[in-house]
């Protein structure tokens, strides 16, 4: 899968590394919220991102493809893309 890019013409990218641990998910899943449908952001971790995936498949069911760009042992990088077009919330409105 290529790279898609944000409506700016970019791909969103967030360095883990360089945050606080509490900051990391909510910067993640604002930008999530703020993608296009067809667009993504990459992640760089030193760490298995597993968490958070694991609470994009029960948050967003559907909403998001997870694709490892590279997977340790001490970096990781995730690219995930917005495949939906309907809203955040869990109403089943599309």
């Amino acid at each position: 899968m290529t790279e898609a890019q944000n409506a700016q013409g970019q791909t969103p990218h967030i360095d883990v590394r360089m945050l606080a641990a509490v900051e990391r998910h909510p910067r993640i899943f604002g930008t999530l919220r703020a993608l296009a449908p067809g667009a993504s952001l990459l992640i760089t971790s030193d760490h298995e991102p597993r968490p958070l995936h694991y609470q994009l498949e029960t948050g967003f069911p559907g909403k998001f493809a997870w694709d490892y760009l590279e997977q340790g042992p001490e970096i990781w990088r995730v690219q995930i893309t917005r495949q939906d077009t309907g809203c955040d919330c869990c109403c089943g409105s599309h």
